[in-house]
């Protein structure tokens, strides 16, 4: 069971909070830079090429064509029906998450246009719980797909998550094979999905629909994997290769299709979703 929780710390905070500065420092190449700079090149460092995090709505702009997306399902919210108490009630981290993000779960989905070709997204918000995966959000994803199978069109769902929510207990853990069999029916109609992995795609969300892509591809630098690195190396007893669990060691091992940049995402998924039209063919 993932702790998505403990992701939030682990990988650090949104950094579109660096938006109340007028600078901001890259982490990877530590350059100081004017924040539009930034912001021009769809929060990427201009200097290293370093993608920083960014939330569902800026995600959904980069890559649909403009005022196509039409949301579905918002007024899904979570329940407590464990009455989990950690730190805090989970009633509590979900009302701090609504207040946080004006959402009501991890997921936004909608029906949308990429290139002219229509297709049902899905894009998480890290900045909801993590973007862990819980009950709604595996019922959304479902909900795309069956929309997708309706009209005959692609689904695409962009991962930014820490794993499985760990207030829900096995109704989170559920969801994994709940969203694999909803994609599993798609595939049996012909129908294609993309899945993007972003930084950090981990736990129950690799283990499960995200790496069951027709294509499977990630921004630059992206964690993705299952357990952390620390986990691991504490059970194999080994050091670890450089740049383990980011998107150029997964390409480069075949676990991935392709490593696409932010600023040619819109144009890399209207390709394929053209090439795997099958009305065209």
């Amino acid at each position: 069971m993932e702790f998505s929780s403990m992701f939030s710390s682990l990988f650090g905070k949104e950094e579109k909070k660096e938006e109340q500065n007028q600078w901001i420092k890259c982490p990877k190449c530590t350059s100081l830079m004017y924040y539009k700079e930034v912001e021009a090149k769809q929060n990427v460092c201009p200097k290293c090429n370093h993608h920083f995090r960014i939330g569902a709505q800026k995600r959904i702009e980069s890559i649909v064509d403009e005022g196509s997306f039409e949301e579905h399902d918002a007024s899904l919210a979570p329940i407590d029906p464990l009455k989990f108490t950690d730190k805090k009630s989970y009633k509590k981290r979900i009302e701090e998450a609504k207040a946080k993000t004006g959402r009501t779960s991890s997921v936004v989905s909608g029906s949308c246009t990429i290139g002219g070709q229509p297709a049902e997204l899905v894009v998480f918000d890290f900045s909801f719980m993590g973007g862990s995966l819980g009950s709604v959000e595996g019922e959304k994803i479902v909900r795309a797909v069956n929309r997708a199978m309706e009209k005959e069109c692609g689904v695409i769902i962009v991962s930014a998550s820490g794993g499985a929510r760990m207030q829900e207990s096995t109704y989170s853990l559920l969801q994994m094979s709940k969203t694999s069999a909803a994609l599993k029916r798609l595939s049996d109609k012909g129908l294609p999905y993309i899945s993007v992995l972003t930084d950090p795609t981990m736990g129950g969300v690799s283990a499960s629909f995200a790496m069951l892509g027709d294509i499977i591809m990630a921004e630059p630098g992206a964690l993705i994997g299952f357990a952390g690195q620390r986990v691991i190396k504490q059970t194999v007893g080994v050091d670890l290769p450089e740049g383990f669990q980011r998107s150029e060691f997964l390409l480069e091992h075949g676990l991935i299709d392709m490593i696409v940049n932010r600023s040619d995402m819109h144009k890399t998924l209207a390709d394929l979703l053209k090439l795997m039209d099958r009305k065209a063919s």
